[in-house]
């Protein structure tokens, strides 16, 4: 493999994909809903990963199925939940706030007292942005708290739907699980938006970029990357976000609001290298 398509390329043109994903999702919200732009990624993302992998579903026993059912529930809640928060605050922010799902996770059960540090760096930087004026609700930011629980959740159920699907199965069918989950309000509130074939397009495009190419990009990088070094590379998230948000949507951050990203993002990195593993890939 050359320099050019290195493994941390490769995580970086996935974390740049799923929040460009993110950004061009949030500047169709006047013509489709949160919910319905959600659903048309989780559509997109059930298909080709159910095209790829063909999950063997026979055999399987309830213990399977429970775990798999689990695990969509996560991934549909977590997305819905990101969306629903960034519509209503500014895309870098809710990230950060999201992010401190899985650091909290990360230090989870340390015995060791610096950790503790991590948690208290990454509070400040989420007691930053709650102390900025105007573009900070309370809504936002407990959707985007949302996120994050649902993300840890997402956390430790693939790494128990790994040891009982193989390949992708159990991925493309927590997909299946979570497009189904969100049906009844997807068509429910945007039943009419759906039927709009450039909104459809746009729709599969942030399912391209938000699941299927950062996905694809992950899954190639982690044969040959340390997960550490993975996890420390997903700590630039927050950042990616906030870029994507300036280029996309002309959303601009505060001084203060870079400091609450920075303290979030250090407390990432921290929390990794103190040798546990911070995020696990998140396709959708």
């Amino acid at each position: 493999m050359t320099a050019r398509f290195s493994p941390v390329w490769l995580v970086l043109i996935g974390i740049a994909s799923v929040q460009l994903g993110a950004a061009v999702a949030k500047d169709l919200f006047g013509v489709i809903s949160p919910t319905g732009m959600v659903w048309l990624r989780l559509v997109t993302s059930a298909v080709v990963l159910a095209a790829i992998a063909r999950p063997r579903l026979r055999g399987r026993n309830a213990g399977d199925w429970w775990v798999v059912v689990g695990f969509g529930v996560a991934l549909g809640v977590m997305n819905w939940a990101i969306y629903q928060s960034f519509a209503r605050i500014p895309l870098g922010i809710a990230v950060t706030i999201e992010f401190v799902g899985p650091l909290t996770l990360a230090v989870l059960g340390s015995r060791r007292p610096r950790d503790l540090l991590w948690v208290a760096l990454a509070g400040t930087g989420v007691l930053l942005l709650g102390l900025q004026p105007g573009d900070v609700t309370l809504a936002g930011v407990l959707f985007a708290l949302l996120a994050g629980a649902a993300w840890a959740a997402y956390i430790l159920l693939s790494a128990r739907t790994g040891s009982r699907w193989a390949g992708l199965d159990g991925l493309a069918v927590a997909s299946i699980v979570a497009t189904v989950l969100l049906t009844p309000w997807a068509l429910g509130g945007s039943g009419s938006q759906l039927l709009d074939g450039r909104v459809v397009l746009l729709g599969v495009l942030v399912g391209l970029l938000s699941s299927v190419i950062p996905y694809s990009c992950e899954l190639v990088a982690l044969r040959t990357i340390r997960p550490s070094v993975f996890s420390i590379l997903m700590s630039l998230e927050p950042a990616a976000a906030a870029l994507a948000a300036i280029l996309v949507l002309q959303e601009f951050l505060t001084v203060p609001q870079w400091l609450a990203l920075g303290c979030v993002v250090v407390a990432s990195v921290g929390a990794t290298r103190s040798g546990r593993v911070l995020a696990e890939p998140v396709p959708d």
